[in-house]
């Protein structure tokens, strides 16, 4: 492990001293890929230093424990050794995880789409609980969510809702919740208390840099039209809407989220970037989804991955059989041990892999 986590911290160095050289910094695709690179090399080098240290005392204290006679100097070298080799074993488990090959997009911010499914009115106003379920869990983590487009429910909640979420590994965390989440409960339509089943589909792609894909403007049709819906006169007077049809894949996004049409123009440039990547990142998840049932639904937006039970309080992850009694704390934002618990059975998942 060490001549392997060496050969890491030897290219770490090299990356430092090249990100200095003036032809690499004036290149800035290059110089943002190095830097990259470098921060995503950072913990493994932290973890190297700390289990070369760890190795280098376990051997000056065994040394110690051969050739010392005095007993009390022997004692308090054993105590010295458990740690040592305690450390050492949980430095290595940390160590094989940081060594599985990251996905590149887990850095990146995330595009999100919540759309109603089966159940009407209902499927909308769940819609809307699952958007306020993301805000609340975003703004625990400081991250900024930004709102694209919206078709609101007839109800209330939405037919549909696009946003942006932007913050620190907001793709590698938010990517496991794509998929069909369905809910039960009784709707307040019903008048005979019976429980209904209802479903929202979501969906989170990492969201497109601009050097990630090569835009041809000619290839945009770009309308604008009248926003509707809540913002005042103003809103729905100027045509401040923006809609772009992306002639050769006939990818159309629309965004009336701002007052001003160059705001919305500048948003729906980023999730239409991020919807043509997306066509060829999806062929990469679907050979991901084969191999891993945390993802199944990134490679399949149309399996169910989550239910929420309201007359049990109950939520359940169908992926890893995670059933949780805390539905309103979870609906109220707090996702976080779901998440944690996605990640985990994928990283065994990942390490089942890399050893073969």
């Amino acid at each position: 492990m060490l001549d392997k986590l060496a050969a890491i911290y030897n290219r770490w160095l090299e990356i430092g001293e090249q990100m200095t050289d003036p032809e690499i910094i004036s290149d800035m695709k290059k110089f943002v890929k190095l830097n990259k690179d470098y921060r995503d090399l950072e913990p493994v080098v932290e973890a190297y230093k700390e289990y070369k240290n760890v190795v280098e005392n376990e051997a000056s204290t065994r040394e110690i424990l051969t050739n010392e006679k005095d007993e009390d100097f022997r004692e308090m070298a054993k105590e010295e050794l458990n740690d040592l080799l305690s450390r050492k074993a949980i430095l290595e488990e940390e160590i094989k995880l940081l060594m599985i090959p990251k996905d590149p997009e887990d850095a990146k911010n995330a595009v999100m789409e919540i759309r109603a499914g089966t159940g009407g009115d209902e499927a909308s106003l769940f819609a809307g609980d699952l958007f306020r379920m993301y805000s609340k869990y975003c703004e625990s983590k400081k991250w900024k969510v930004d709102i694209v487009d919206i078709t609101e429910g007839t109800m209330g909640g939405y037919k549909e809702i696009v946003f942006n979420v932007s913050g620190k590994d907001v793709y590698g965390t938010l990517k496991y919740e794509s998929g069909v989440h369905r809910v039960q409960r009784v709707p307040k339509t019903e008048t005979q208390g019976r429980v209904h089943t209802s479903a929202a589909t979501v969906a989170v792609l990492p969201e497109a840099e601009e050097f990630d894909i090569d835009l041809n403007p000619s290839d945009i049709r770009k309308d604008t039209y009248c926003s509707s819906g809540p913002g005042g006169q103003s809103v729905n007077t100027t045509y401040s809407a923006i809609r772009l049809t992306h002639e050769p894949t006939g990818i159309v996004v629309t965004c009336q989220d701002e007052k001003s049409q160059l705001k919305n123009l500048a948003k729906a440039m980023s999730v239409l970037r991020t919807r043509i990547y997306e066509l060829e990142y999806q062929k990469h998840m679907d050979e991901i989804s084969s191999k891993r049932k945390t993802m199944v639904s990134t490679g399949d937006r149309s399996a169910k991955i989550r239910t929420y039970n309201w007359p049990q309080g109950r939520v359940t992850d169908h992926r890893i059989n995670l059933t949780m009694y805390n539905l309103p704390s979870i609906i109220d934002g707090n996702i976080q041990e779901i998440i944690d618990a996605l990640q985990m059975a994928e990283n065994a998942e990942r390490l089942k892999e890399e050893m073969g």
